[in-house]
């Protein structure tokens, strides 16, 4: 298995690990990159893809440049290997809603979370409307395949 780098808009990456063995035509797994100002990753992936997830992002950015990490929803493939990412990223500071943080990402993380407002996009002023354009714009790449 290999975690594929690509670029799917300015300087936002998806990284994709096809798992053969999951269902019975095998199953991509996806995180993304937005390389701005303050980097930010979504989605942690498994833990025991971090070690390829981790190695294909070094190929785009030194992992302690990281600033923000998040993810949709608690699964193991969107949140198992939060807390290695949290260790490869001293800098990085897990996010998510309030509600989130409070049912489970302030208990799960080994590092406080932030918890954002309804619409609040993490990072200095003029990342914020470049950063929120990326997500919506990742999401609706990321669901092509």
């Amino acid at each position: 298995m290999k975690t594929e780098v690509s670029e799917i808009a300015d300087k936002i990456y998806r990284l994709s690990t096809f798992v053969p063995q999951v269902g019975p035509t095998g199953f991509t797994f996806n995180q993304f990159l937005i390389d701005a100002d303050q980097p930010l990753l979504f989605h942690y992936g498994q833990r025991a893809l971090f070690p390829l997830i981790s190695e294909a992002m070094k190929r785009l950015m030194p992992l302690d440049r990281l600033c923000w990490t998040t993810c949709s929803h608690v699964e193991g493939d969107e949140s198992g290997a939060l807390n290695q990412w949290l260790a490869a990223a001293p800098k990085a500071t897990p996010a998510h809603g309030q509600i989130g943080c409070n049912i489970w990402l302030s208990d799960m993380a080994d590092r406080p979370p932030r918890a954002l407002k309804n619409d609040e996009v993490p990072g200095p002023r003029r990342q914020k409307g470049a950063l929120a354009r990326h997500a919506a714009r990742a999401a609706q790449l990321g669901c092509r395949r």
